[in-house]
């Protein structure tokens, strides 16, 4: 959907060059002057969020990582270095970690966003299923990213986690001992996940191209759902865009440098300052805050193997999301009946991240059950009906006739 380019080198060095690689070209119809709906609001600013979110990451592991050792034996000593040695360490290691929080704030954000304004419908399906992907990578990247500092949560946390694997028929003991890389957590496992803990960021950032190559073949969504009719519908990205964009990403790096220099620790475990010590157990083992629901969800099933298969379940059922969502009208906007149970379902996962964060007894248990068969039966149950039997609202007939309306109705009264 990239409009033309109308890119004119203005230098000898430029028409050169152009001549040769014409990525000005490229950029100008890609980026620049990429036709926009001219509707949309803030929450389309996240997209934008993430990819600064990635950078920051990307580039302060790879510094961290000059000065880190893979090893049981100094890993945690390696971190205590870096926090009070290494010149602006514990600057680069609070933006690392409270940056991997704010990552999944930003993109909790934009999946929600997706799923209640129908970015996953045709033809966006593509689209939707590598922001998925994106989704299970990070989540990967993170949780090995997490093991590194060799505290006691991450060391219970590790064992806990691979362990799992076990439950699988045939395969699952091989799987859980080639990634302890032996019989147990120890110095093979925190190299393989230091290695992949490194390397996975930049599949990332592969896969986030290949999801703007993706958005750029049939264009953004937009708040009211309706395809672009024509240019009277778009503007060119920049300035429009590249300024509201800068502006949220200005505003969201506030907040996320208030963390890093009020409350670094705040979203981690007090027992991560601990050294891992194989033979204390902690009372309560907890995952990071952006891992509690699909925790929950995984404590709910009595039975191992059915835990595992409901919390991966609960990922990949998002893939599926295209297809059951069976209505026609892609926003919220104009669905009654599914904005609330959309809002039910956001309550619902917010619940489950609450008793992810409990111990597994008594009425903890019971409410983790009840929410997390709510969640599956919104995408198996909910969704095909609501799309079946619901009346939605009437489309405008165009993004400028929507934005033309609303323009009207907040105009002043003469």
């Amino acid at each position: 959907m990239g409009g033309p380019s109308n890119y004119q080198p203005k230098s000898a060095f430029a028409k050169w060059f152009h001549e040769r690689l014409p990525v000005m070209d490229l950029v100008k119809g890609q980026v620049l002057d990429f036709p926009t709906p001219k509707n949309l609001n803030y929450w389309w600013t996240f997209g934008g969020i993430l990819s600064v979110m990635l950078t920051v990451q990307i580039l302060t592991g790879i510094v961290l990582s000059m000065h880190y050792t893979a090893s049981v034996n100094s890993a945690f000593a390696s971190v205590e270095h870096i926090m009070r040695n290494v010149n602006y360490g514990w600057l680069l290691r609070y933006l690392h970690s409270n940056g991997g929080s704010m990552f999944f704030v930003a993109a909790y954000i934009h999946i929600f966003r997706g799923m209640y304004y129908g970015s996953y419908k045709a033809p966006r399906e593509v689209l939707w299923m590598i922001g998925v992907l994106i989704y299970l990578v990070m989540m990967a990247t993170a949780f090995m990213g997490y093991v590194l500092p060799w505290g006691q949560m991450s060391f219970w946390g590790a064992k806990v986690i691979t362990n799992l694997f076990s439950a699988i028929p045939f395969f699952g003991q091989a799987i859980t001992t080639w990634l302890w890389g032996g019989f147990t957590v120890d110095d093979p496992t925190l190299n393989r996940f230091f290695s992949l803990h490194y390397l996975l960021p930049f599949v990332l950032a592969a896969l986030v191209g290949l999801h703007i190559w993706a958005l750029h073949v049939p264009g953004n969504n937009n708040p009211t759902g309706v395809s672009v009719k024509g240019s009277q519908d778009t503007v060119p990205f920049h300035p429009y865009y590249t300024m509201k964009d800068a502006f949220a990403i200005a505003v969201f790096l506030v907040v996320f440098m208030a963390f890093v220099s009020f409350a670094p620790n705040y979203l981690g475990h007090p027992l991560n300052y601990v050294e891992a010590n194989p033979l204390v157990t902690p009372p309560h083992i907890v995952p990071e805050w952006y891992y509690l629901p699909f925790y929950a969800i995984l404590r709910a099933i009595p039975d191992k193997l059915g835990g595992v298969v409901a919390m991966f379940g609960s990922i990949l059922v998002l893939f599926a999301l295209p297809w059951l969502d069976t209505s026609r009208v892609r926003s919220g906007t104009y669905r009654p009946i599914f904005k609330q149970f959309f809002w039910i379902f956001v309550i619902v996962c917010i619940g489950l991240g609450y008793l992810g964060s409990k111990p597994p007894e008594g009425a903890y248990v019971i409410w983790s059950r009840i929410l997390t068969a709510y969640y599956f039966i919104h995408f198996l149950v909910i969704l095909p009906l609501i799309g079946l039997l619901e009346s939605p609202k009437p489309l405008p007939p165009s993004i400028s006739d929507d934005v033309l309306a609303k323009a009207k109705s907040v105009a002043p009264a003469e």
